[in-house]
């Protein structure tokens, strides 16, 4: 414990701590002293009352020890020891950003570990914490659209409702259309220079009641730039089954729109990106961070707290004690 307060502490002074070299030669000047005192005493019969040994006596070593670490505790004081906490204040022009998901059925296919959708929850949370002043919101869909976290800058709040999102959660289906013109909906009021949307999903439209190409034409209305990112390998992918005996896990072919998703990004000033695997995915969130980057600037600075004052009022009680050991329990005269 004592270790750990004296990793923290920082002297102001710290050459006044030279002044503990005072103490030894206290010590040695202390005990030429007394050897002076004793030998200036010729008197014999003094060696009986040595013999006594009494509790004062044996006891009269004590009020000298008391101001020795009383005076150490003095010098230490004056050397000012301060505790130091570092801190850091981010201040800068963020971005919002929408994350669109893809939660159907077929996010659940097991060519990502454990599978598609806890991959893309895990890489989203992730890209999350590194961005700490941008306002960042998530729309889910499947067969329809839902708002799963509006805008904020609670990153907490955001984290838990991505944590959260469960396949089953909506009708099935992939209605990247209607995603996209919700993410564009929950940005357009935006007073930022800069929105983003980030949609994700593993297949095709087909459902929702607006249309791909009519939502890619209002997020360029609105200056909103879509990054689209197909997930999914090359040809087949495990997708598992509920039946009534139990999960069976099926080889499905994978089908990506790949046009369409090229089409959005290029026309909103995004890009597109084809993620196969967890590295793809976590490399293609890295690549936008990269691309979207927010004005920060970092404050450090440093905050001194003064730790003298205990040390200095011990030397003060240590020195009252001493002098009233010295002028009453041992004082040589009457």
């Amino acid at each position: 414990m004592i270790r750990d307060w004296l990793q923290q502490i920082h002297f102001a002074y710290p050459a006044l701590l030279w002044l503990l070299l005072l103490i030894p030669l206290l010590i040695v000047w202390y005990r030429i002293r007394g050897h002076r005192q004793y030998s200036s005493i010729p008197v014999s019969t003094t060696g009986i009352y040595r013999r006594i040994a009494s509790g004062k006596y044996k006891m009269r070593h004590l009020p000298f020890a008391i101001r020795l670490v009383a005076t150490g505790l003095l010098i230490v004081a004056m050397a000012r020891p301060q505790s130091s906490n570092q801190e850091q204040r981010a201040e800068g022009e963020g971005i919002d950003i929408m994350l669109c998901l893809d939660v159907s059925g077929s996010m659940l296919a097991e060519d990502f570990l454990p599978n598609r959708l806890e991959a893309a929850k895990e890489v989203a949370a992730k890209f999350v914490q590194g961005r700490p002043t941008d306002r960042i919101g998530l729309v889910i869909f499947a067969g329809e659209p839902f708002t799963q976290c509006p805008l904020t800058s609670d990153k907490g709040v955001l984290l838990s409702q991505i944590y959260n999102i469960r396949s089953g959660m909506l009708q099935d289906g992939t209605a990247i259309g209607s995603g996209l013109a919700t993410s564009v909906e929950r940005l357009k009021q935006s007073d930022s220079k800069s929105k983003v949307v980030i949609l994700l999903t593993d297949g095709e439209n087909n459902g929702g009641i607006i249309p791909p190409t009519t939502a890619k034409e209002i997020a360029k209305a609105f200056g909103i730039k879509v990054y689209t990112i197909g997930v999914g390998t090359e040809g087949y992918a495990l997708m598992p089954q509920q039946t009534v005996t139990g999960v069976v896990r099926s080889r499905e072919k994978v089908n990506i729109d790949e046009r369409l998703l090229t089409e959005i990004a290029t026309e909103t000033g995004g890009r597109y990106f084809r993620a196969k695997d967890n590295e793809g995915l976590t490399a293609i969130y890295a690549g936008i961070d990269q691309l979207e980057k927010s004005k920060i600037e970092l404050t450090s600075y440093t905050r001194y707290a003064e730790e003298f004052y205990p040390l200095a009022l011990a030397a003060l009680l240590l020195l009252v004690l001493e002098a009233l050991l010295r002028y009453r329990v041992f004082r040589k005269f009457p």
